[in-house]
């Protein structure tokens, strides 16, 4: 029997976010069949959610990851990842076993393709077909120079040779954006990407290798693949022969922004999850979630929600308005804002104590999105190669950007503000020392009138930081060559810890003060942005104090408002389809 599903949004709808929740409804409702239930009995099947990829067709989703030159919806990139959060609050096998997996490919071609592999391409999503992205291989992990697998010259255009062992949705995919070798030489220049359209492998050149096992995203399709002597037409090649990983390092940029942001939809279920659970439980004639420590528990993981979609957002909107630094900003965003949502889930579940591992009942979502959120800190990329990114960086910084130089436009932060169009076109493989957004904090604090608790709380932690990139610059300047590499010590990681602590303040503080009228109040409330840079951990290895009394009760209430009331905990509030348990 076919399952019943709601009807396809309004594809122009306003916000089409909206659209998306309400197409999937109250995910408790257990007669829901895009609910829970049904996505729990996916994961322990270890298979994809059949009735929700449906609902997602029905949508019209991969038009999302399509730009409107080629027939998409693909405009905004902050409008992208409410779209997806809306999806990972619920599955995140389908936010990236259907979504992201051919965002992520797709990417590629849009940066570097010719016209007619953007048409090939857009033509598959908007079909609601698959695009898969084949980078690493298992041997040499996040060094992608090492890439052994071969596209070398043959007698009709190119031959593959070689094996990939872990590419999503493999099997099901039309086509695989494939990053190999293509020149036997070392060097930057010696590989490219291969849009490899699936329909034209001869029979026996390809053959597909066994599922790796994986704790959290079951559903996803994991597979490998080996192709011996597979014969390929020369114009496969993406863009310029032997441009391939810098056409992977533009693409990250965009990537690495929008996916991380994503993933914070499943600290919001976390979070309502764990606050259902106790609010339900009685203790001393009370609920749990009275208990003063469990209470600045909950009103610090509601900080650093906000804190994370404070950055992305950020982020998100910089490679619209400053493509040239957001190969900056995009490391940042990933090796940030994945440890601080792994480690806020952690916090919930020792609130939850045993129910946080339960795989039935109320809150057996939860045990799945613990398990669904550790990819964060390593799919795609792992959190120490961003960190190996950002640290050759430091040196040009401190001596062409944080002494001195322009703050960031002001439409960076204004989130009513229009934005251009994605400049694929743009994208830089370094931003040669050049970013604004540090330099943002000193003259925003500046701007700041009035001296209650909250600004009082976001002077002293924002002076702490603008001290901080002071001594960061004269440190940085001095720093040896021999500590700008892999081999670096721990002290020299540590200055990319501090640097991205600065730009995640700046975008706290200029987000709050660049909002004062927008239609949310709660954007324009200090109580906010000071909590969220209450939760900055300014030496690194440390662990988030708990928030100042005041705030921590501003924060709790705020919770306990938008969880009563089926709205978003994140910076944009948004309705949602929830339904509110009844009451003992």
């Amino acid at each position: 029997m076919k399952t019943q599903l709601p009807a396809a949004p309004d594809a122009v709808a306003p916000h089409r976010a909206d659209a998306m929740e309400r197409l999937f409804g109250d995910p408790r409702d257990p007669g829901n069949p895009l609910g829970f239930t049904q996505i729990l009995a996916a994961d322990e099947r270890a298979e994809m959610f059949a009735a929700g990829e449906q609902a997602l067709d029905a949508y019209g989703l991969n038009a999302e990851f399509v730009p409107p030159q080629y027939g998409g919806r693909l405009t905004r990139l902050d409008e992208l990842i409410e779209i997806m959060r809306s999806v990972y609050r619920r599955d995140p096998c389908l936010g990236l076993g259907y979504g992201v997996s051919s965002f992520i490919a797709s990417v590629n071609i849009w940066t570097a393709g010719n016209d007619e592999h953007c048409r090939q391409v857009a033509g598959m999503l908007l079909d609601n077909r698959k695009v898969s992205v084949a980078y690493h291989e298992l041997a040499h992990g996040n060094d992608m120079a090492g890439t052994e697998f071969e596209a070398m010259p043959g007698p009709d255009g190119l031959l593959l040779n070689g094996r990939k062992e872990i590419i999503t949705n493999l099997q099901r995919s039309d086509a695989v954006v494939m990053f190999a070798r293509t020149d036997a030489r070392p060097g930057p220049r010696s590989h490219s990407q291969i849009l490899v359209d699936k329909s034209r492998i001869p029979d026996g050149r390809m053959r597909y290798l066994p599922r790796f096992p994986s704790v959290g995203m079951r559903g996803v399709q994991l597979g490998g693949v080996e192709f011996d002597d597979c014969p390929l037409p020369a114009d496969s090649v993406v863009g310029r022969q032997g441009l391939g990983l810098e056409t992977a390092l533009k693409s990250f940029q965009i990537t690495r922004t929008t996916l991380v942001a994503m993933f914070t939809g499943m600290l919001d279920t976390g979070l309502r999850t764990t606050l259902r659970h106790l609010k339900s439980r009685k203790l001393y004639g009370r609920t749990a979630a009275d208990i003063p420590q469990v209470r600045s528990v909950l009103a610090g993981v509601h900080a650093d929600l906000l804190l994370c979609e404070a950055f992305s957002t950020v982020a998100a909107r910089a490679i619209h308005l400053v493509p040239a630094e957001t190969g900056i900003y995009a490391q940042a965003v990933k090796f940030f804002v994945s440890k601080v949502l792994m480690d806020a889930m952690h916090r919930l579940s020792t609130l939850l104590g045993a129910h946080f591992y339960m795989r039935e009942g109320d809150n057996a979502i939860f045990q799945k999105l613990l398990r669904d959120i550790q990819p964060a800190g390593f799919g795609h990329a792992a959190r120490a190669a961003c960190q190996v990114s950002l640290l050759p960086q430091l040196s040009l910084l401190a001596k062409r950007s944080w002494r001195d130089g322009p703050a960031a436009p002001a439409d960076l932060f204004r989130l009513d503000a229009d934005l251009p169009g994605i400049p694929f076109d743009r994208l830089t493989v370094s931003a040669g020392g050049r970013e604004r957004l540090s330099r943002s904090l000193a003259p925003g604090l500046d701007a700041i009138t009035g001296r209650d608790h909250e600004r009082r709380e976001i002077h002293r932690v924002g002076q702490q930081l603008t001290a901080e990139l002071a001594l960061l610059a004269e440190e940085c300047a001095a720093i040896p060559a021999s500590e700008l590499s892999v081999a670096a010590s721990s002290a020299s990681y540590d200055l990319t810890h501090r640097y991205v602590n600065v730009l995640v303040g700046a975008s706290c503080v200029e987000l709050w003060r660049n909002n004062q009228h927008h239609p949310d109040p709660f954007l324009a409330d200090p109580a906010w942005a000071a909590a969220a840079l209450n939760r900055l951990t300014l030496r690194p290895g440390t662990r988030p104090e708990n928030l100042p009394g005041p705030l921590e009760q501003r924060l709790f209430d705020e919770l306990l408002e938008r969880y009563e009331s089926s709205t978003s905990f994140g910076l944009v509030r948004r309705q949602l389809a929830d339904r509110l348990p009844k009451e003992n």
